[in-house]
């Protein structure tokens, strides 16, 4: 069997090391490759951003390859500049000239199941490199043949973004320069056995409103300034186990709606001027949320998680759920949330299958499905597995200043049967 080129591999999107091909290269001792797909381009330069000088790119394939070699043996600083089939001039940034980022000890302490604030470092984040503005993607997909990142900016094209893997650590990533907070975005991932299919990214930190199910690029750091400081030092000092509690447990859609306005959730904000005032008058001192993080079937009360690390959309953004912890937490109140690490929905955008294979999941059906819920259990003996649900505990205290977790179905993780 004829073995397919580099050139064939990119333009199918199977290339199992995009990073080996595209951008630039020393190809001999005094040539240089650069290499660059884009469909959408009619006509491509590179352009040395030390000299100024721009040299041609010849276009090798019809699908959109294009390649220039230079005759000199001086890696340099570019951009590309170019034509769009519309006529427009654009200037942009290669992906494919930026390093990896992902340190070696992170990809190693994930491994060992103790990079307890993995989502600082996997998922979607907004960064600098080189004083380049853009996002970096990365995601754990260990048996795929190939993942890519898509969205309405590559016109979910997966052969436009393959990303690199690392190697050793099932790890994916890409630095996507001048992409920009409020991108859409999932990954497309191809199975070794061939299969094509989509999936959000299971530490995204924001979702498109249900039905939707893209992830959302966005900034949870720089968005709230948080007001809770006395509550907060107050929490380290007491005696929890000897103070008194009354618990009141609510599911923030049901609670209450707004009739006169189609019957419509409350919004966190809304939520916060409404039901604390009720909890307290009532003489409660906690309240516990039912599951909070994105779901996507409103039947389930948001114990089918999809989105572990994302307060659900249905209710306002992040920064608005930040917001209700903080006014709970400013009248006295503290917030504990359900939390669901015992099983997790089918749903083809979600962690099922998330590679091509049984990642999350145990692969046994014995072992890995709630025949009653029709749902699927965590592997709890996968490293990467156990990292993704301690990391997400720790998450809600870290960036939401929740007060406890009321851990879902207990049972169902301790006995087989």
């Amino acid at each position: 069997m004829k073995k397919e080129s580099d050139q064939e591999l990119i333009i199918k999107g199977d290339h199992p090391d995009p990073f080996s091909y595209l951008g630039m290269h020393l190809v001999a001792d005094k040539e240089i490759a650069v290499r660059v797909f884009n469909p959408h381009m009619k006509e491509l330069y590179v352009l040395d951003l030390k000299s100024k000088k721009q040299y041609l790119m010849k276009k090798v394939h019809s699908q959109g390859l294009f390649e220039v070699c230079i005759d000199r043996k001086d890696l340099f600083p570019y951009k590309l500049r170019g034509i769009d089939h519309a006529g427009k001039k654009v200037e942009i940034w290669d992906p494919y000239s930026f390093p990896p980022i992902m340190s070696d000890y992170d990809r190693y302490l994930f491994g060992q199941g103790k990079n307890y604030f993995v989502y600082n470092k996997l998922g979607s984040h907004l960064m600098e490199i080189n004083d380049v503005p853009g996002v970096y993607f990365a995601v754990w997909a260990p048996n795929a043949r190939r993942v890519s990142v898509v969205g309405d900016f590559n016109k979910w094209d997966g052969r436009r973004h393959p990303m690199r893997l690392l190697i050793g650590s099932g790890i994916w990533q890409i630095f996507i320069p001048e992409l920009e907070e409020g991108t859409l975005y999932k990954y497309e991932i191809k199975a070794n056995y061939g299969d094509i299919f989509l999936k959000s990214d299971p530490y995204g930190f924001f979702f498109e409103k249900p039905p939707k199910t893209a992830t959302v690029v966005y900034d949870i750091d720089n968005k709230y300034t948080w007001k809770d400081k006395e509550w907060m030092e107050e929490r380290r000092k007491k005696d929890l186990l000897s103070s008194p509690m009354a618990i009141y447990e609510v599911h923030l859609g049901s609670w209450k709606r707004k009739v006169e306005e189609g019957n419509r959730y409350l919004s966190y904000r809304e939520l916060a001027h409404e039901l604390i005032p009720y909890v307290k008058d009532m003489g409660f001192t906690h309240i516990e949320l039912l599951p909070v993080a994105e779901h996507p079937y409103d039947g389930s009360w948001g114990y089918q998680v999809t989105g572990y690390y994302a307060p659900t959309s249905r209710y306002g953004r992040p920064e608005d759920f930040m917001y209700f912890v903080d006014q709970c937490h400013q009248h006295g109140i503290g917030v504990i949330l359900d939390w669901v690490p015992g099983h997790f929905p089918r749903d083809a955008h979600g962690l099922a299958w998330f590679d091509g294979t049984a990642l999350y999941e145990h692969l046994d059906p014995r072992l890995g499905e709630h025949k009653d819920w029709g749902t699927l259990i965590f592997n709890y003996g996968r490293n990467e597995v156990r990292n993704f649900l301690i990391a997400n505990a720790i998450f809600w205290f870290d960036k939401y200043h929740i007060d406890g977790l009321r851990i879902d179905a207990v049972a169902s993780m301790l006995y087989l049967d």
